[in-house]
């Protein structure tokens, strides 16, 4: 056996994996342990056919064994010398790598693959590429399956071209045959142009799981100033309600309470804005490492062919980032109940009404986009009601509340201290607050309508800046008439257009302060838009300036 070079793999039984044990030899040349091929061919009993489970001969009867004196003698010397061990159980192929095409019996994986043979070879089989001027020009890469997808079905030849009139990988006889006056490229002009659109989306990623990070912290430290802010709170206006006597100590816990839940609900928003950033946070991770690896592909083909199928990229639920707003948190509270302290029971009411935590919201949020089409702002549409206890005594209501007409004459509503004496408007009977709203007003007749947006404690009667719709702090209007539109707000007048608007859409996001009027026909035109911080319950509202007749309706949208 001197100058014989004998591998582990060729005195192995390819059924338990392992050394041959006594090993025996059938009439089809494949030896096996003796115990290994006697438990296999007992398992095929009753099948009274006895097979090779390495070549799938069959043999009846039940053949005898007989010991293999040369590979016994091998095995012995094998593991006296101890020189060469057998492979590693981790160079075998297992069912996710690839195997070497070259090998017989039990496989090891692969080390590279060619891609003109269209062969995986281990390290052994590999040797006459690396040695042989003949393979010179074979291209070896890393090894992967299903190498046969880099030949064309058609012609059997190695598709080497891309179409780019069907987007296809084809081979030569397809460029002059089915492709034929189609924009072909080489697979590896292609793969160079798909490459730069890769590394295009692969920065879009990157980018966005940087801002998404850095909104993650924003959101981080808002939830811990949130309960800082709230502790403090909590611990003023304990103090102020110290002071002051019984009756004010119930109030006190109420109080201690609101902000509780406060807290509570803005955590809860900041914690949900935050695992949702951190969802998509992780989609983009993976994203990312899906277009890493497919960068990483060396075969142009195989790039093109993968490139192919990925989705497009989804767009980011959240389009803009974290905003957080400069804001007081809990200091109204505080500043309320300091404002009321030592006042007698008489001013409780107006005290916890000024102490309502609506006027300290916490405006930490994700900037959502505003709707860009009608179809988009029909998802926050916003039923409105008319309240007949604000509506001025010459509008008359109806279609359920929902319009409202200019008569000749007064109409017999009782006496009521929320109506409007001196101007023609009419609030709406539910608040738009906490939530985003969209809603249209359609007018009709001679004159002018407002269509506005108002705090509920704007005046009821006495001069225009002081209950008129735009003409104070307290209210913005978009006012349209014949040939011209106007934005109004503390009476100043902004002109938005000099086209004829029949029907306004307004959408309200209270949280972000964000307000939009638009032009609504065939189409959605926005006509003005305001950011502000509105710091208290806000209403619809419509006035009509207009001769008898004249009509405003809110449009229930479907």
């Amino acid at each position: 056996m001197a100058g014989v070079q004998v591998h582990g793999e060729n005195i192995s039984c390819s059924i338990c994996l392992d050394l041959l044990k006594d090993p025996v030899a059938l009439n089809c040349g494949h030896s096996f342990c003796k115990n290994c091929i006697k438990d296999h061919w007992d398992s095929e009993e009753q099948k009274r056919i006895y097979s090779c489970p390495q070549c799938r001969e069959l043999f009846t009867p039940r053949p005898e064994l007989k010991k293999n004196t040369m590979l016994a003698d091998l095995v012995e010397e094998w593991k006296k010398t101890g020189l060469h061990a057998a492979p590693a159980h981790h160079c075998y192929a297992g069912a996710e790598d690839v195997a070497c095409d070259s090998c017989t019996g039990r496989q090891l994986k692969a080390l590279k693959s060619c891609l003109f043979c269209l062969v995986s070879y281990c390290e052994e089989h590999l040797q006459p590429h690396r040695q042989s001027p003949a393979f010179k020009k074979h291209k070896l890469v890393e090894p992967y399956k299903n190498l046969q997808e880099n030949n064309c079905p058609r012609h059997d030849k190695m598709m080497d071209l891309f179409c780019r009139t069907d987007q296809q990988c084809i081979c030569s006889l397809c460029s002059v045959d089915k492709h034929k006056d189609h924009n072909m490229v080489s697979a590896a002009t292609e793969r160079t142009h798909k490459q730069r659109e890769l590394d295009l989306s692969r920065e879009e990623v990157q980018q966005r799981l940087q801002d998404r990070d850095r909104d993650v912290k924003v959101l981080q430290q808002e939830r811990k100033t949130l309960t800082l802010s709230a502790d403090k709170a909590v611990k003023d206006t304990d103090k102020s309600f110290t002071e002051m006597i019984c009756l004010l100590q119930r109030r006190s816990s109420d109080v201690k309470q609101q902000i509780r839940s406060k807290l509570e609900t803005e955590v809860r928003r900041v914690t949900d804005t935050e695992e949702k950033l951190q969802q998509e946070i992780t989609e983009l991770k993976k994203r990312e490492a899906e277009l890493k690896q497919l960068s990483l592909t060396h075969d142009h083909n195989q790039f093109l062919l993968n490139y192919r199928s990925l989705s497009a990229l989804s767009p980011s639920t959240h389009l803009s980032t974290v905003h957080v707003r400069p804001l007081r948190y809990f200091e109204d509270v505080t500043e309320a109940v300091a404002k009321v302290r030592g006042q007698l029971q008489d001013f409780l009411t107006e005290m916890w009404r000024n102490i309502s935590l609506a006027e300290a919201e916490v405006n930490v949020l994700l900037t959502e986009p505003e709707p860009k089409t009608r179809a988009e702002s029909f998802r926050y549409s916003q039923e409105i009601k008319l309240d007949p206890n604000t509506v001025n005594k010459r509008l008359l209501l109806s279609e359920g509340n929902s319009k409202v007409t200019f008569m000749k004459t007064a109409q017999p509503y009782p006496r009521h201290r929320d109506r409007f004496t001196d101007n023609l408007q009419v609030l709406s009977k539910e608040s738009l607050t906490g939530r985003r709203c969209y809603w249209e007003v359609e007018w009709s007749g001679i004159g002018r309508v407002s269509v506005a947006v108002t705090y509920k404690n704007i005046s009821r009667s006495g001069s225009l800046n002081e209950c008129g719709f735009g003409f104070n702090e307290k209210s913005w209007a978009l006012v349209c008439e014949h040939r011209s539109c106007h934005f109004v707000h503390k009476s100043i007048w902004t002109d938005i257009s000099d086209v004829t608007v029949y029907r306004v859409g307004v959408y309200l996001d209270h949280r972000a302060g964000i307000l939009s009027f638009y032009r609504v026909s065939d189409t959605m035109t926005l006509l003005h838009r305001v950011q502000t911080t509105f710091t208290q319950t806000l209403y619809a509202g419509v006035c009509l300036c207009s001769l008898p007749g004249a009509t405003a309706e809110f449009r229930k949208l479907k």
